[in-house]
């Protein structure tokens, strides 16, 4: 059976992320935002004698980063959250062909299959909660002194320092490409994209 040639084609919007999960997502940005603005006061010098109040600082770094994990965790609550996780942690044949040609500056989109989430999108979930759970630890470590060996925490120290420096550079990534993509970004806002920009960006993907 083939289709009329006047047959229109099939154009509006199709449905990406619920509400809880936007909710989950800009929760999670929001305390992200703060840690890394209060380690920037805590930690260069010009920007914490313009800021001050070096306590308060603290305070805010120690409560936001202990509160980051908050959000997933009732974001587990919602079955289309969890859908999406597990798509992001399930590594397929095509995500491979999608790190080959992003290595090789591929822009072509035929060369870039992706579903939901692009091979790209699962290795920056995958690594930000992975160091989101060991700057929870090591804070841990240097703000409860009297749990650990002194040796410990100067490890731990170590570790959050450079890791911190490490996520402000990939978070300063994932905002610019966010900022390249306005589709994207209204998925994120609105929950929906168009059907034009799905079946573009992500050929895999089945709405």
């Amino acid at each position: 059976m083939t289709l009329r040639a006047d047959t229109p084609p099939v154009t509006g919007d199709v449905r990406r992320f619920t509400t809880l999960q936007r909710w989950t997502h800009r929760t999670t940005a929001a305390l992200m935002g703060i840690c890394v603005i209060t380690a920037a006061c805590l930690y260069i010098p010009q920007l914490a004698e313009l800021v001050g109040r070096r306590a308060l600082v603290v305070t805010l770094h120690q409560w936001a980063g202990l509160a980051l994990p908050v959000p997933v965790l009732a974001g587990l609550a919602s079955r289309a959250f969890r859908a999406d996780l597990g798509r992001l942690n399930r590594f397929g044949p095509h995500d491979r062909t999608w790190l080959r040609a992003a290595l090789h500056r591929d822009k072509r989109r035929s060369s870039r299959p992706a579903a939901k989430f692009n091979a790209g999108q699962k290795l920056y979930a995958a690594w930000i909660a992975g160091a989101t759970l060991v700057m929870l630890a090591t804070g841990l470590m240097m703000w409860f002194t009297h749990l650990t060996p002194l040796l410990w925490r100067t490890s731990a120290t170590f570790v959050h320092d450079w890791l911190a420096l490490t996520i402000g550079i990939v978070l300063a990534g994932h905002i610019g490409m966010a900022l390249a993509d306005p589709e994207s970004r209204r998925g994120m806002r609105t929950g929906s994209v168009s059907r034009e920009w799905a079946e573009r960006e992500h050929t895999l993907w089945r709405p």
